[in-house]
């Protein structure tokens, strides 16, 4: 457009004349460079090799063998494998809980053991049998998987228990080669003795995801609370004149609402627990009804849902509002970056390294995905998880209030005010 003396009107500065610019380049390099470095430390050390990182895995170890030790023995097989296995030290990978097979029962329908391995009743007796014409089957030694933990864990803890319990099957079979008269086929027989039966110790629906729902779901769940806490936060600075709106080739500057931080920093957590309400609804609308995802405690999962989102969406407006215009960065690694590796939803916390295991203790995925997963799987019982999920909830929402409030606060006590952008010189 040019101006009435016929000159034409200054079009601005080059892209090539600033990209001669080192500051130009210097914020957004730094940056996009550290934040490549940390996510890919982040997300690959927590599976890279989560077998050597194994430890103490809960297991359980049912022995319910009560029959008569074997000749020139002490005790009998159910209790001498037992012992072996709870004091082999040449693996730290399991850690063994030994449980009756009720114990064993409930801790699978609570999510507080990933597998079972059971010693039958009679165990000894049949095994004694092989050496005998009164031999009809072959002993069993019963591996027990729950699924509900994720099908990694269980997968791992099944592994272990199926690993002992050929040991032990090995052990036996050099005993009883060593005393019995057998032909060759029959020592071939007794060699590896014991039959081992996999079983699914705590079964869920076949709509479950292989025990893979409660991560997508809860991640569903961080990232409503996260991007809905965004969106409320630009759209309310939008529409308050704090920030431009700018939409293609549009771009327009709504008249400045004279607000202080305080009453902005209410005005969109009270958005933010409304709009939750509706993706909450949508989040279960699509999974539950629309795709069939398996649950059960319906209202409780919505409840649930809603507190989760919400929980989420708050500590969202707080950080944003304490850091400004890197308020979204700064939520990104704590409630995803930091969350995901953490959570133990996908890969067991025995098995990632010990920083990971102390991001769990505080940060937001590991305590949402217990709370679903007990609701999922394991009947909305209170130690399955779900009682100390409900009691992070409320202390992160808490948390994120006060320490929300009191930064904007200080700010306008400072008398730091939500300032325009200037045009540049």
């Amino acid at each position: 457009m040019d101006d009435d003396s016929g000159t034409p009107a200054p079009t601005g500065l080059r892209a090539t004349a600033l990209l001669g610019r080192p500051k130009l380049w210097l914020i957004p390099t730094v940056l996009t460079g550290l934040l490549a470095l940390l996510l890919s430390l982040l997300y690959m050390g927590g599976i890279v090799d989560p077998n050597r990182e194994l430890h103490d895995l809960p297991i359980a170890l049912v022995n319910s063998d009560a029959g008569k030790a074997l000749p020139g023995q002490q005790q009998n097989l159910g209790t001498q494998i037992a012992h072996s296995i709870v004091t082999d030290t040449s693996s730290r990978a399991a850690g063994w809980r030994q449980l009756t097979r009720a114990q064993a029962q409930r801790e699978l329908d609570s999510g507080k053991v990933y597998g079972a391995l059971v010693i039958p009743a009679g165990f000894t007796d049949s095994v004694a049998a092989l050496t005998t014409a009164n031999a009809t089957a072959r002993p069993t030694i019963t591996v027990l998987t729950n699924p509900g933990k994720g099908s990694l864990g269980s997968s791992l803890a099944s592994k272990i228990s199926t690993t002992a319990a050929q040991q032990a099957s090995l052990t036996i079979g050099k005993q009883l080669t060593a005393v019995a008269k057998a032909d060759s086929t029959q020592k071939l027989l007794l060699a590896d003795p014991v039959r081992i039966a996999t079983q699914v110790g705590h079964p869920i629906g076949g709509n479950s995801g292989i025990g893979l729902t409660a991560f997508y779901y809860t991640l569903l769940l961080v990232l409503a609370g996260f991007m809905g806490g965004n969106v409320i936060s630009n759209g309310v600075d939008t529409a308050l004149g704090y920030a431009d709106n700018e939409i293609g080739p549009w771009h327009t500057r709504r008249p400045t609402v004279p607000i202080n931080r305080t009453q902005t920093l209410l005005l969109k957590m009270v958005m933010t627990a409304g709009i939750t309400l509706l993706s909450v609804s949508l989040i279960m609308l699509a999974c539950v009804s629309i795709l069939g995802m398996d649950a059960t405690h319906i209202p409780l999962l919505w409840i649930y849902s809603y507190c989760a989102a919400l929980a989420v969406g708050l500590g969202v407006q707080a950080i944003n509002a304490a850091f400004g215009g890197i308020g979204q960065l700064v939520s990104m690694f704590v409630f995803i970056v930091l969350g995901l590796p953490s959570s133990g939803a996908t890969v067991p916390l025995q098995a990632v390294p010990g920083f990971y295991r102390f991001l769990s203790h505080f940060e937001p995925m590991r305590q949402l995905s217990d709370g679903v997963r007990a609701i999922l799987y394991f009947d909305a019982r209170g130690d399955a998880g779900l009682t100390r999920a409900w009691t992070m909830i409320g202390v992160g929402t808490a948390i994120g209030l006060l320490f929300g409030f009191a930064m904007v606060r200080y700010y306008d006590r400072k008398g730091h005010k939500r300032l325009t952008p200037q045009p540049m010189a």
